[in-house]
């Protein structure tokens, strides 16, 4: 038999994760330790919902939740580019290191201080490997282009595409290219080529996407994913849901 391979997924979860991503981290390594293999890190990153990166930190006196969030370098970057594509101003990092001490410890202070990335899904990353998350985790991430390649097809999914300069995600509907908006209004943008190596797949085919290529035994899945998930498409897959989690919503600190 193949050695276990236990996966869980998530974009990018503000620059500090949020608290549901710790607790899939801790229940892939419980799995681990009970039946061995590896731990896949399924970084989606192709999503492109700022709102998704939005970071809940608790005032250190006062206890009042605040919510932080990188700035974009534009407006069509903020709405429309992948996660992988929005790119940091200059003077995000200096401007929010300095709202930290009201929030965090000087050593989580300290890895956002050197924590290194040009863009959104980048920068997350690197603070998620230096506060320990990946230590020992392989890492895929849905942006790779050699990974979309060799990937299965997908009947729905959003194409990155050239617009105004910029890279963003258009999904592919009715024969035709669209920005969602917001709701169910979308902004038609112009028919261009593209290639497999620019597409990634709506939330209902994500999952088996992802299997053609990270042949995972178990899979750990949030509280919300088992509302979308299709069990019956990967039949080998185990499914285990994550751990409970208070706040889930709100960042990971690590206890002092």
């Amino acid at each position: 038999m193949s050695s276990p391979v236990i996966c869980f997924g998530q974009q990018p979860c503000g620059f500090f994760p949020k608290r549901f991503l710790w607790a899939k981290v801790l229940t892939a390594r419980r799995l681990q330790n009970e039946i061995g293999g590896e731990i896949v890190f399924f970084y989606h990153d192709s999503d492109h919902d700022p709102r998704e990166t939005k970071t809940v930190l608790r005032h250190r006196k006062t206890d009042e939740p605040a919510v932080l969030n990188f700035s974009f370098k534009n407006k069509i970057q903020r709405k429309f580019s992948p996660l992988y594509k929005k790119e940091i101003p200059a003077d995000w990092q200096n401007k929010t290191e300095l709202q930290l001490p009201n929030y965090v410890e000087h050593s989580l202070i300290d890895i956002f201080k050197k924590a290194a990335g040009t863009t959104v899904a980048d920068f997350c990353l690197d603070i998620y490997d230096r506060m320990g998350l990946l230590a020992g985790v392989r890492v895929v991430r849905s942006s790779d282009a050699q990974f979309r390649r060799a990937a299965c097809d997908v009947p729905e999914y959003f194409a990155d595409i050239p617009y105004e300069g910029e890279t963003v995600r258009a999904r592919a509907m009715d024969g035709a290219l669209k920005l969602h908006e917001g709701g169910d209004v979308y902004l038609t943008v112009p028919m261009v080529p593209f290639g497999k190596e620019q597409i990634s797949p709506t939330r209902d085919t994500r999952l088996r996407w992802m299997q053609s290529m990270v042949h995972c035994t178990h899979y750990i899945a949030g509280a919300g994913e088992r509302d979308y998930l299709r069990p019956d498409e990967t039949p080998e897959i185990t499914f285990i849901n994550r751990d409970a989690i208070d706040r889930s919503d709100e960042a990971y600190i690590p206890p002092s």
